[in-house]
């Protein structure tokens, strides 16, 4: 275990190195910092914190650097989340309450993670099997053929055409599609099968055929296998941080490009709380110069997608942490109030 005074040369390394890019020697950390103790004490605790893998000396006759071991430790004992500003949470607010739709949302939350991190900004479009039923609507086109509109809790609207057996009246619609919400409203998409099993035996026999044929169309609606989607945004964002990459940043631009592997990276996050893979903690190759900051958001309790974002580890470690979480919870309040 490191002492108190060594965890705060490392905090005092992380910060400068963060803050100027530039590699910390023991010197500047005695006059820029108040730890209380000689540049030589320092310059010992700093060749302690190198011979066990918190910092590297990047080349001969420089200062010390952190390590992904370093960043590790800063995250896991040393940085509190830093909380946002008013000023900052209001512009949040006033930005993300603007938008009409959750694609809107989603396209905001991308450009404002963006903005306030510096960083790449990734946004999960909310799960379809991790949902709960809003709302289930019946529209008559013709005389035999409907359009179902399935509007789940977190926003998302699927919309589906049904070709009828036989012409369904308005009546036997309203009838339908007020038994078919009050079972439904509110439910998860997963007991939802079970709760409308027995609905067509409610109806007249005529009618029978239709209501079976709107049911399965919506449980095909429920269990379907819909593409995993998300959204992103700031990748310019990689160009400023040019020298943060060893070799260069073409395999993380590469690896940004895979949908799947940034969606293993959100999938990783935990469901509640914060989440932060630093350097080679990334399974992939190409993302093993970054970290990540990923979160769950969700209109309750429950998350249902993440949000987070990509950038060196160099990386401004606090803030990014304060603003990722303020951001999910904005979404999180503007889904549960849509």
């Amino acid at each position: 275990m490191l002492s108190e005074r060594r965890l705060e040369v490392l905090r005092a390394i992380v910060q400068d190195y963060v803050g100027t890019e530039e590699p910390v020697g023991s010197k500047a950390l005695t006059e820029r910092h108040k730890l209380g103790v000689s540049p030589a004490t320092v310059r010992n605790d700093m060749a302690v914190l190198e011979d066990e893998g918190f910092i590297a000396q990047p080349h001969t006759s420089a200062g010390r650097i952190p390590t992904d071991k370093g960043y590790r430790l800063f995250v896991d004992k040393l940085a509190g989340v830093k909380p946002l500003s008013s000023p900052e949470r209001r512009a949040i607010q006033n930005f993300l309450d603007g938008a009409v739709d959750l694609d809107d949302v989603v396209g905001r939350t991308v450009r404002l993670l963006a903005q306030l991190t510096r960083q790449v900004a990734v946004v999960q479009y909310p799960s379809l099997t991790r949902s709960t039923v809003r709302h289930v609507e019946l529209l008559s086109l013709a005389p035999a053929r409907l359009m179902l509109v399935l509007i789940t809790d977190t926003g998302r609207v699927e919309q589906r055409m049904i070709d009828c057996p036989a012409p369904f009246g308005e009546s036997s619609l309203a009838d339908l599609r007020a038994r078919l919400n009050s079972r439904v409203v509110g439910r998860r998409f997963s007991d939802v099968p079970q709760l409308v099993q027995d609905l067509p035996e409610s109806f007249e026999s005529e009618d029978r055929g239709t209501v079976s044929t709107v049911l399965s169309t919506l449980l095909e609606t429920l269990v379907e296998e819909t593409e995993e989607r998300l959204m992103i945004g700031g990748t310019s964002n990689l160009t400023r941080f040019g020298h943060d990459f060893p070799l260069m940043i073409r395999p993380v631009l590469e690896a940004l490009e895979e949908q799947v592997v940034l969606l293993k990276l959100l999938g990783e996050a935990k469901d509640s709380g914060m989440t932060v893979r630093i350097g080679h903690e990334n399974a992939h190759e190409g993302l093993n110069s970054t970290s990540v900051v990923a979160v769950g958001y969700g209109s309750g309790d429950e998350a249902v997608a993440k949000l987070g974002v990509v950038g060196p580890t160099r990386m401004d470690y606090p803030g990014t942490m304060g603003a990722v979480r303020a951001v999910a919870r904005y979404v999180g309040q503007i889904l549960a109030e849509s």
